[in-house]
């Protein structure tokens, strides 16, 4: 019955645009050509107008993603009435009824992807500018955001393929029904990619870490936070090396977050040794005089020197500062060192390092022969 209506309909259309094609005589070829044109005129026109007429709204909005919006609706709109443009061009040509089902078939379904590619781009500009602006309390923020992108995917893609199927008019019934039977054989064959699945949604709605984040696991692994997927989360190391780690793993390891807390500051300690007899008073200000002059150091909290312990050979002291990001903790660690050096030399500092003395109690008697 639809099919029917649907054919009316292009007839009618056909029937209005006569006056144009019938310059042309009965050729159908000429016809179909000049439908085909005439669609890809009406679909730049169409383009233009929706485009302006849209970007005059957003101009009296303060949002920024409703520009993306309208640029990202250019090529739906466009191929939308091309293909149906498309459509029209073939009803001169007399196909059968069963090649016009499948040509009907084919452009639904390309149509069908084309907008479920806009609404999965739609919901991405969407959700972003919404957590980019969102406030702690936010149901949608940074840390759930990949949560709530990949249950809006998940929903767009099962759409779209149930719609595809009825547009090549296969009965979903018989596969839904099988598809209870399926799942239980696949549960027990997927259970590991099951588990990562599960994983994956409680990291997401729980957020012990979000992008960004530099991560230490007990395996020693420490990179930074680079994608969180419903199976897997990424993390890129110091070495420019991608790991890539099931949810499953991640959901039940220790993992330490350098970068949770109030602030992602970092907290770094500068370990140092000096020898018995030293000025402490001095050595302990040279350290917060190092400490302060260091622009990649924090100036709030401010950085502390403690006198921690006795040592075999030392007097044991500890520098502790803070760094803005824990990526830094390398390089800022390698700046302090190389200056606590040099100014404990040349401020005549020793700072000690393991020494052994040998003493021959009596040499070994060599016998003649």
């Amino acid at each position: 019955m639809k099919d029917t209506e649907q054919g009316t309909t292009l007839t009618d259309l056909m029937t209005q645009i006569k006056p144009i094609t019938g310059f042309f005589g009965d050729h159908p070829m000429a016809i179909a050509g000049i439908v085909l044109i005439l669609t890809v005129i009406t679909a730049s026109i169409a383009v233009t107008i929706v485009t302006r007429v849209a970007g005059r709204l957003a101009a009296h909005t303060h949002f920024k993603w409703d520009d993306q919006l309208i640029a990202a609706l250019r090529r739906p709109v466009f191929w939308t009435i091309s293909l149906i443009g498309f459509r029209m061009a073939l009803l001169p040509l007399d196909l059968s009824p069963g090649t016009g089902k499948i040509i009907a078939s084919v452009i639904a379904s390309v149509l069908i992807i084309l907008w479920s590619m806009f609404l999965m781009r739609m919901i991405r500009i969407v959700l972003r500018a919404l957590s980019a602006s969102a406030s702690e309390r936010s149901i949608i923020r940074r840390q759930t955001l990949p949560l709530f992108e990949n249950l809006g995917f998940i929903i767009v893609i099962v759409v779209s393929i149930y719609l595809v199927f009825r547009s090549w008019h296969i009965d979903m019934t018989a596969w839904l029904a099988s598809a209870g039977i399926a799942g239980i054989a696949i549960g027990f064959a997927a259970k590991d990619t099951l588990a990562n699945l599960f994983s994956g949604v409680f990291i997401l709605a729980d957020t012990p870490y979000k992008i960004g984040d530099y991560v230490v696991l007990d395996s020693g692994e420490r990179g930074m936070v680079t994608h969180i997927g419903i199976r897997s989360t990424r993390l890129l190391t110091r070495d420019d090396v991608e790991i890539t780690i099931p949810n499953a793993i991640m959901g039940n390891t220790r993992i330490t977050n350098e970068s949770g807390g109030p602030h992602e500051k970092f907290r770094l300690r500068v370990k140092v040794g000096v020898a018995y007899g030293s000025d402490i008073d001095q050595v302990k200000q040279l350290l917060m005089d190092i400490a302060i002059e260091e622009p990649t150091v924090c100036g709030d909290p401010e950085p502390r020197v403690r006198f921690r312990n006795f040592g075999g050979s030392s007097l044991d002291v500890e520098l502790l500062c803070w760094i803005d990001n824990p990526e830094l903790r390398g390089r800022v660690l390698d700046i302090l060192n190389t200056t606590i050096y040099k100014r404990f030399d040349s401020e005549g500092i020793e700072i000690p390092y393991s020494k052994h003395d040998i003493f021959i109690k009596e040499m070994p008697s060599t016998g003649e022969g």
